[in-house]
């Protein structure tokens, strides 16, 4: 499948786009899942935390995506991810994604971590990574998947609209973030 292309004209952000701004990847598809839901990923899922730290050590700010309002739990805030491919590990997956949406450089980041959510058929890997020191990582929306994508303060991602499945797994990774012995 080839690059579909951004469509031209202004569009309203709370409908689909007609095409979507990125390559159709082989993992793209739901999977029905015995818990009763749907899941995007045929082989499953995967998102990148990216922290920044101070000269401490400590996580100061992630990196969080405000999903379109036409997405799946729309208008929430999520980290950037989607499907694995068929042939990529879960953090090859959540750093290609993370490239796609965000803009962020792959070469910019190291993985410390992963946090599973095991659905038996399906599952969805939280990747958490921090900026290789001194390097600038400048997140930006870079598809039609998002409203914004930014840092925002450890301390403020709570009080934000977070897709339900990442609210329930904040505190714990917010835990591994500050010392990730714990994993």
């Amino acid at each position: 499948m080839g690059l579909v292309t951004i469509p031209t004209a202004p569009r309203d952000p709370d409908e689909p786009p007609t095409r979507l701004p990125r390559h159709l990847q082989p993992g793209d598809g739901w999977v029905e899942c015995a818990c009763g839901r749907r899941h995007w990923g045929l082989f499953g899922a995967a998102g990148l935390l990216l922290a920044r730290r101070d000269g401490t050590g400590r996580p100061t700010d992630v990196v969080l995506q405000h999903r379109a309002p036409w997405s799946d739990q729309g208008g929430t805030w999520g980290v950037p991810g989607g499907a694995v491919g068929p042939d990529e590990t879960a953090a090859q997956g959540a750093l290609r994604e993370a490239e796609e949406e965000a803009g962020i450089d792959p070469a910019a980041v190291r993985v410390v971590g992963e946090r599973v959510l095991d659905h038996g058929p399906w599952r969805y890997t939280t990747v958490l990574a921090e900026v290789v020191d001194g390097t600038p990582v400048e997140p930006r929306a870079t598809d039609a998947e998002s409203i914004e994508v930014r840092w925002v303060p450890v301390d403020d991602v709570a009080g934000l609209d977070l897709l339900p499945a990442f609210a329930d797994a904040w505190p714990g990774l917010r835990a591994l973030l500050e010392d990730p012995s714990e994993d």
